[in-house]
């Protein structure tokens, strides 16, 4: 909680150099590379990672995510019966791409990387899920720790997928039953989110399956029947974190990390009931960009229950375009009209490397994005405290 001054904190992903990048993509497609070199590479990555958000003004860190080449495509490394699929054969992820984007196709990327996932091999479930290798786990948690310890940095989070989310982005070749699928995926990534709390981390579980997924695999449905999902979603995640403290843990809720009209996201008051029934104290949220900054009135309708923490995204991270302080301060001082200062902490949309390959934002706009989000907080803490 933001006691005597508002924290500052982000999502998640941070930029990965490009040594660590060319090893991630080696190791996805399943190519030639040395394996120690990129467990070496990537423990030199996150002690750097570390160092620079706690110079940028950042109190709540976290590995940047340096390790995987994506959000969800990580777990092919972890879970049993999850695997590398056939390129073109599909990944999950709903058919067709975005509403929004299918109805406005000339605003997709021309050249460059894309979104990245076009480097990335498909992920697929063709077993019975289980959590497997716990190596690439335990990597993560004493990377961090270590740059933690060396760079003299305290609170920490390392991310994780939601249940759902992964149900979304890993084709199911073998339950063929989405219900079983979500099951069994909750059971096996209950192992990792204990582990994590266990270290004296906190984990963040990534949860666009109670947003993004609405214009995504679930286009045709109202958005009443998209609540009904949602809520068995959060009944999943509640029972993968039920022996977790809900002060140990946060949950980041966004409509899709992409520079694109976002013309069908669904709206935020309509599925705040359903968050509010997540066990994580913190929610992350996007509440910077155009589709979603006047959300903040949302909240302020809405029926925010008395222990939860709200980290409102006060940057955007789908632009180059800088936010001034004066107006980090500004948003930030919305949603303390709404819960009160403490209950405030100042994030980021979403991350700033969701997908190996996929630099939306320059590298050195993202410093600085988030040192004048720790000045915003420094301005918002001035007036708050005053």
């Amino acid at each position: 909680m933001s006691r005597d001054r508002i924290l500052t904190t982000h999502v998640g992903s941070l930029p990965r150099p490009a040594d660590l990048f060319e090893l991630l993509i080696a190791e996805d497609a399943g190519d030639d590379y040395d394996a120690a070199e990129l467990i070496e590479t990537a423990h030199r990555a996150v002690g750097e990672i570390v160092r620079k958000q706690s110079e940028a003004g950042v109190d709540i860190v976290s590995d940047g995510e340096l390790s995987k080449s994506s959000y969800t495509h990580y777990v092919k490394h972890r879970l049993n019966g999850v695997g590398s699929g056939e390129r073109g054969g599909g990944g999950g992820g709903g058919g067709g791409g975005p509403k929004d984007m299918r109805e406005h196709p000339d605003a997709a990327p021309q050249g460059g990387r894309g979104t990245g996932r076009d480097l990335l091999t498909p992920v697929v479930c063709d077993a019975p899920v289980s959590y497997g290798d716990t190596g690439p786990l335990e990597r993560d948690i004493d990377n961090l720790r270590a740059a933690l310890a060396e760079n003299g940095t305290g609170e920490a989070f390392i991310n994780a997928a939601s249940p759902a989310t992964l149900a979304h982005f890993v084709r199911d070749a073998h339950y063929h039953n989405e219900e079983t699928f979500l099951a069994d995926l909750a059971e096996a990534m209950r192992t990792e989110y204990e582990a994590i709390v266990d270290a004296g981390l906190l984990v963040q579980i990534d949860a666009p399956d109670l947003a993004m997924v609405r214009h995504m695999s679930y286009q045709e449905l109202t958005d009443d029947e998209f609540i009904r999902i949602a809520e068995r979603n959060v009944e999943a995640l509640n029972h993968a974190t039920a022996n977790i403290p809900p002060d140990s843990m946060r949950m980041h809720i966004c409509w899709g990390n992409y520079p694109g009209p976002h013309t069908h996201d669904i709206a935020v008051g309509k599925i705040i009931p359903v968050i509010m029934q997540a066990r994580p104290q913190a929610v992350l949220f996007e509440a910077a960009n155009p589709a979603h900054a006047h959300e903040y009135e949302d909240w302020g309708l809405a029926r925010i229950a008395d222990d939860k923490i709200l980290v409102p995204g006060v940057i955007d991270t789908t632009t180059n375009l800088v936010e001034h302080p004066r107006l980090i301060a500004q948003r930030i001082g919305q949603f303390a009209e709404i819960v009160g200062r403490e209950r405030v902490i100042a994030g980021t949309d979403c991350g700033f490397g969701t997908v190996a390959g996929r630099d939306v934002v320059a590298h050195s706009v993202v410093w600085k994005k988030l040192s004048n989000l720790a000045a915003g907080a420094r301005l918002a803490s001035q007036e708050l405290w005053s």
